[in-house]
């Protein structure tokens, strides 16, 4: 008996890297899977079906029930097609994963329209028009589901000369908080991902192009967490946000700090007092 067994997962991106590992893990529990992907390079260019059916073929070896799928998730239509999919070959869907990603970075002043709106587009936009179409369905099957968007530090912590897809992984993150309120009324439960993880997304980034991380960052240390999330095991449990790679698992929140608040005045501050707050430690989190 397997942990995801009768379940189908709809996992985006998954012709390689992360998506990959999960669609294979989560087969290995006993899931059907749609494998959706575009096909194209790591900048989003190109397209093509040989990703998504080796991938499906993969699981198919394994004993497992696995159907391809390739399109382009920047779009409503794309979402309801992906959908569709899942619909025409297991009659239901019980899990989404939105790891379909593109990377074209550059330092924030050398950063043009054409290199900041296909990653909006694909990260931001790309997991809106999935999980409207799962959502929707989700919600008026009355059957509940999970869904789990993948974030980053980049966009939860920031990293140099990644301001468009940092903004689009952040965004990503309060898109999900969001809903994963609303979800819990229909049994939706949604969760954060922030993985860590060598893939031809990150191999060449600082950090990441030495042959001592192939092994340390491997993708498939990510997977065994999105299995847990997608279960049962996880079921009373919504909302969270997790970092997760290199065999670290460690949840990541919003923090305010206790602060100060002025009762005199009217409640209104001088900037020198604001200062003296500063100071004295009143207002900013500890380090």
């Amino acid at each position: 008996m397997g942990l995801l067994d009768g379940r189908v997962v709809i996992i985006t991106g998954a012709g390689g890297g992360i998506g990959r590992e999960h669609a294979l893990a989560m087969a290995k529990e006993g899931a059907a899977i749609v494998v959706n992907d575009l096909g194209g390079a790591r900048d989003g260019s190109g397209a093509g079906n040989a990703m998504a059916d080796t991938v499906a073929d993969e699981i198919k070896a394994l004993g497992a029930e696995a159907v391809a799928n390739y399109d382009n998730v920047a779009s409503l239509e794309g979402g309801k097609s992906i959908l569709k999919t899942a619909l025409d070959a297991f009659g239901k869907v019980d899990v989404l994963v939105n790891n379909a990603g593109i990377l074209r970075d550059k330092s924030f002043a050398k950063t043009s329209e054409d290199l900041w709106d296909p990653v909006i587009e694909v990260h931001l936009k790309g997991t809106y028009c999935v999980t409207h179409a799962v959502y929707c369905h989700m919600k008026e099957s009355g059957s509940g589901g999970v869904i789990i968007n993948t974030s980053s530090t980049s966009g939860l912590n920031g990293n140099f000369g990644q301001c468009n897809y940092g903004a689009a992984k952040a965004g990503i993150a309060g898109f999900t908080r969001c809903l994963a309120l609303e979800g819990k009324k229909y049994g939706i439960r949604c969760f954060i991902l922030a993985p860590v993880a060598l893939t031809r997304l990150t191999e060449d980034l600082p950090g990441f192009d030495s042959e001592a991380m192939e092994e340390k960052m491997a993708p498939g240390l990510v997977s065994p967490l999105l299995t847990f999330l997608a279960s049962d095991l996880s079921k009373d449990m919504t909302g969270n946000t997790f970092f997760c790679g290199g065999g670290r698992i460690a949840e990541m929140k919003v923090v305010t700090a206790p602060g100060v608040t002025k009762t005199d005045a009217g409640g209104h501050w001088t900037p020198g007092e604001i200062a003296e707050a500063m100071k004295a430690g009143e207002i900013l989190l500890p380090d």
